[in-house]
C-alpha cells in the first residue's frame, strides 16, 4: 500500500495538469489510468461524510470516512495541488502573451469533449437533440449579454469578491463527478478562471481558502443530487451538458481578445496557427479517450454505467 503512494502522486499530477486546462477533464485522465471507479467511490464516501457532519450526524460521518481510500486519495489530491501550483504561472503568462492561440487551444479541447459527451449518450432522440439545441442557444445568448456595448471588455471578472471565489468553487467542483466536462471550463464560463490563476500565482491564500471551502461544501451538498440526476435522467443531463459546452464556445472564440471577450469577430491575427492549434487540441482529446478505451480495464461506457448505477 505504501508503494502505491508515489504512483498515486504521479497520477494526481497528471490529473491536475488536465484539470487546470479548460476542456480537458481530469476524469478522462482517471479513465485512461484505470482509477476512475476508485476515485468516484472515495469522492462519494467523502461527500457523504461531509453531508453527515453538516447534519450533525457525527457517528454516520465517521463511518463514511472509514470507507474513503485515504492511502490512494491523499497522494492523488497532493499531486493535483502540485500540478496546479507549478503550472498556474505558465498558463497565466501564456494567456496574457498568446491570448488568441490559447483560446483556440481551449476551443479545440472543449469541442473534443463535447464529441466525447455525445458518444456517452445511450439515447439519441429528438428530445435530447432539442435539449442540446435549447441549452446551447440559451447559454450563447446569455454569455453575449456580458459583453459591454461600448467596448470589448474582459469577461474574466476583475477583482472578484470573496463570495465569488466561494460560489465558483462550489459550482466548479461539481464538474469533477460529471463525465465529459472540466471544472476549469466552468470557471472560464463564470469569468473566474483568470482570477483563480492569479490567486494561485500570487499566493493569495485567503481567496484560495475561500475557494476550497466553497468546493468542499459544494461537493458535500450537490454530489448526491448530481448522482441521482445522472442515475434517473442520465441522457437528459448529458444532453444539457453538451449544450452547455457548445453554447459556451462563445467565450472561447479566439477573436478579438481570446477568453477575455464574448464578442464574435472575424478571424484576424494568427488565423492559420489558431486553426492548427484548435485541430490539434480536438484530436488530442479524442486520442486520450481512445487510449482509455484501448488500455483501460473498463471502457468509458462501463465506467459511466458504474457511476450512474446505484
Amino acid at each position: 500500500m505504501i508503494r502505491e503512494i508515489p504512483w498515486s502522486l504521479f497520477r494526481g499530477f497528471l490529473m491536475g495538469a488536465a484539470d487546470i486546462v479548460p476542456g480537458v477533464s481530469g476524469g478522462t485522465i482517471a479513465l485512461v489510468l484505470g482509477m476512475y471507479e476508485r476515485l468516484i467511490a472515495s469522492v462519494r464516501a467523502g461527500s457523504s461524510a461531509l453531508g453527515s457532519f453538516l447534519r450533525l450526524d457525527f457517528s454516520g460521518g465517521v463511518e463514511w470516512l472509514r470507507k474513503v481510500e485515504w492511502s490512494f486519495i491523499l497522494p492523488l489530491v497532493a499531486g493535483i495541488g502540485l500540478a496546479i501550483i507549478t503550472l498556474a504561472h505558465l498558463l497565466e503568462r501564456l494567456l496574457h502573451d498568446h491570448a488568441v492561440l490559447m483560446a483556440a487551444l481551449f476551443l479545440g479541447l472543449v469541442a473534443g469533449s463535447a464529441v466525447i459527451a455525445w458518444k456517452l449518450l445511450t439515447v439519441r432522440d429528438i428530445r435530447r437533440v432539442a435539449i442540446i439545441a435549447g441549452v446551447a442557444l440559451a447559454v450563447f445568448v446569455v454569455l453575449g449579454l456580458r459583453e459591454s456595448t461600448s467596448s470589448d471588455t474582459a469577461v474574466q471578472v476583475a477583482d472578484p469578491a470573496m463570495w465569488a471565489f466561494f460560489g465558483s468553487g462550489a459550482i466548479a467542483i461539481c464538474a469533477m463527478i460529471l463525465p465529459g466536462i472540466s471544472g476549469s471550463f466552468i470557471l472560464v464560463m463564470l469569468g473566474m478562471y483568470g482570477p483563480l490563476l492569479s490567486a494561485v500565482t500570487s499566493r493569495d491564500f485567503s481567496s484560495l481558502i475561500v475557494f476550497t471551502v466553497g468546493a468542499v461544501i459544494g461537493l458535500a451538498l450537490f454530489s448526491q443530487i448530481l448522482h441521482r440526476a445522472l442515475r434517473d435522467h442520465y441522457n437528459s443531463v448529458m444532453a444539457a451538458l453538451i449544450g452547455l459546452m457548445l453554447g459556451s464556445l462563445r467565450v472561447l472564440w479566439p477573436w478579438p481578445l481570446g477568453v477575455d471577450s464574448t464578442a464574435i469577430h472575424a478571424p484576424g491575427d494568427d488565423t492559420l496557427a489558431a486553426l492548427a492549434v484548435a485541430v490539434f487540441a480536438f484530436v488530442l482529446v479524442l486520442g486520450i479517450e481512445a487510449l482509455g478505451r484501448k488500455i483501460g480495464h473498463h471502457t468509458v461506457d462501463d465506467e459511466v454505467g458504474e457511476l450512474t448505477a446505484e
